[in-house]
């Protein structure tokens, strides 16, 4: 059953809001969008705070209730279009490795390459949320060698989250491009839905692009 209200995704074009746009093709879902312009610091304008205290995108709202934090995103929409099937059911028993690596995501791999961009130590073990950054990286790379995803031949929204920030992580040398890794990627951009979701972003670029110019020109 598809939920029949709106979805509003409050985006800002290639950043990590940009795998929930990706998500949201991928589902079929009806939304809006609510382009910020980060450049102009609109994601710390009082408009947005009342949506997000922390000032950061994706955030969604749907009917009364807003939902930010990806993976929480990711949990929330892929469940409210359960005939699209990216979200094992209850009884699956996928669903448990589904919401571990859903949730790994932002509890250990963003603070683990955070941390080694940052060159910093990883903290005592009894305090650091994800151990070392090379065990971090050597259990996902195990993982995807089970591929062509996460869960084998499966694809699920935990597919969109991770194989986004990938893309961007192996991109910007945040981590090392291992060739299980950029084919996760390689296969994944080849999905109609990320096409889209990519043609969005870039139009949405360039219209902000054009807004910059006609401020300061």
């Amino acid at each position: 059953m598809t939920n029949p209200r709106r979805i509003t995704l409050y985006h800002a074009p290639r950043t990590r809001s940009s795998g929930i746009l990706t998500l949201l093709e991928e589902l079929g879902a009806d939304y809006e969008l609510r382009t910020l312009d980060t450049k102009a610091g609109e994601q710390r304008a009082p408009a947005f705070l009342s949506v997000n205290p922390l000032g950061k995108v994706p955030a969604i709202v749907h009917g009364d209730v807003v939902v930010t934090e990806q993976a929480a995103i990711v949990i929330y929409l892929a469940d409210l279009y359960p005939e699209a099937k990216l979200a094992p059911a209850l009884d699956d028993p996928l669903r448990g490795p589904y919401l571990r690596w859903l949730v790994l995501y932002g509890s250990a791999f963003e603070p683990a390459i955070v941390d080694h961009a940052m060159k910093r130590d990883p903290g005592p073990p009894a305090m650091s949320p994800y151990g070392s950054y090379d065990a971090v990286m050597e259990m996902l790379t195990a993982q995807l060698r089970k591929g062509p995803y996460l869960f084998g031949k499966r694809f699920t929204a935990a597919d969109i989250l991770w194989a986004t920030a990938l893309g961007w992580t192996t991109g910007f040398k945040l981590v090392p491009p291992n060739l299980e890794l950029l084919r996760y990627v390689e296969r994944f951009r080849t999905r109609s839905a990320v096409a889209r979701a990519e043609a969005i972003d870039e139009r949405l670029n360039r219209q902000l692009d054009g807004e910059i110019e006609t401020r300061t020109g």
